[in-house]
């Protein structure tokens, strides 16, 4: 992916996440990751794995189009 799309990918985990009212704790412990990984993923800095993907989908209790909007 390139960096804007990193970048945009952060957004969407974070808007989701705050509008579920979701603490970045509570979303990696619901996400089984940590939560310095979320940080990063949130701020475009990494990418996570297709496992950790599919698990940050399902603790946003999202669909993949809302996860993965303007990619």
């Amino acid at each position: 992916m390139r960096k804007a799309a990193t970048h945009t990918f952060g957004n969407n985990v974070n808007r989701l996440r705050t509008a579920r009212s979701l603490t970045q704790e509570a979303l990696a412990e619901k996400a089984d990751v940590s939560r310095r990984y979320l940080q990063e993923i949130e701020s475009g800095t990494k990418l996570p794995t297709v496992p950790v993907l599919a698990r940050l989908r399902l603790a946003l209790d999202c669909p993949w189009d809302e996860l993965l909007k303007g990619l």
